[in-house]
């Protein structure tokens, strides 16, 4: 499977032109009746083998893993660690595996963080932060060796982990505002997303790749406060709360279908499919509650994808045109 980015590379290296480009990405769009810009492509798997390469990662670090722990328990996070940077430098520095690149950087990323715990495991307070400290100085590294789109996301993850873990272990009151730092934080990391989109408005770069995940991770750091607030998993479902949850939904809709990414609909999924079901319950329909409400929902979300191309395009002609020159063409080019 070949992406944007290695076209670009080819046009670089003067194998194609870039008119020979462009015609092919049209053809590609009269082909699949789509436009490229809004199909939110990424590269996860080349082929079979990145499966294969991640089986046999899986069982060489594991192994790593439990003889470290048996040696030393610290040992078998610095062991993984170690053994995930070791098969990246072949397969995602000189092979480009996709998959693999994916799953070595969580390994790589996850050894750091255990690491501190397993250390002091009775210190919880400094080995969160600790862990939350070298991982992300270890995501910025990992980053500036191998650019895995991921990566960025993953550091920001961690980052969000250390700075909660400093704030409550100077306050710990702040524990009961949770919900409110974490809609923060996921506000902050929806902006770093849209900076990374900027960069990238064709969806043809690396760039593109980096915002995918980095809106994957904030999508349900700002759902889950907002409707954890409104007590809507504790059965808190009345016409009332239904109507909010609806709202904000559409809300939600909007603004995925403006900057073109669908991470924001799907984390607030099961909200809504969870307050509809239990409002029809209510009411009388027990047995088809969750059925008449996946119908009703899967369907509006197939005409939305159906229909997501001329939905964006009148949503985004009414926005100013500074903010139009951030988002995503209108029409693949």
């Amino acid at each position: 499977m070949y992406t944007d980015e290695d076209l670009a590379h080819a046009v670089q290296q003067n194998i194609f032109s870039q008119g020979d480009v462009n015609r092919f990405r049209k053809s590609i769009n009269t082909l699949r009746h789509s436009h490229l810009v809004d199909e939110e492509n990424f590269r996860l798997i080349n082929g079979f083998n990145d499966i294969f390469v991640v089986i046999a990662s899986a069982l060489l670090l594991g192994s790593l893993a439990w003889l470290g722990f048996i040696i030393s328990p610290p040992l078998a996070g610095i062991a993984v660690a170690a053994g995930s940077w070791g098969l990246a430098e072949y397969f995602v520095n000189k092979r480009r595996m996709a998959l693999p690149a994916i799953a070595l950087l969580l390994a790589f990323l996850g050894g750091l963080f255990a690491t501190p715990i397993l250390f002091r495991p009775e210190v919880k307070e400094y080995a969160f932060i600790a862990a939350g400290l070298i991982t992300t100085v270890g995501a910025l590294m990992h980053w500036s060796r191998f650019h895995v789109p991921i990566t960025v996301a993953a550091g920001t993850a961690t980052l969000c982990a250390f700075a909660a873990a400093c704030l409550f272990y100077v306050a710990p009151v702040l524990i009961g505002y949770i919900n409110h730092i974490v809609l923060v934080f996921g506000l902050l990391v929806f902006g770093l997303a849209m900076v990374w989109d900027s960069k990238d408005t064709l969806r043809q770069t690396r760039a593109s790749d980096t915002a995918f995940w980095l809106h994957l991770i904030s999508a349900p750091m700002i759902v889950h406060p907002i409707f954890n607030s409104l007590g809507v998993l504790d059965g808190n479902s009345g016409l009332m709360i239904s109507a909010v949850v609806l709202g904000l939904y559409v809300l939600l809709a909007v603004i995925a279908i403006a900057v073109d990414r669908r991470a924001i609909m799907v984390s607030a999924l099961v909200y809504v499919i969870y307050t509809f079901s239990t409002l029809l319950e209510n009411v009388g329909f027990v047995t088809y509650s969750f059925a008449i409400t996946g119908l009703c929902i899967g369907s509006t979300l197939l005409l939305l994808s159906a229909f997501w191309h001329s939905c964006r395009k009148g949503i985004v002609s009414s926005l100013p045109q500074p903010i139009q020159l951030k988002l995503p063409v209108l029409k693949a080019q």
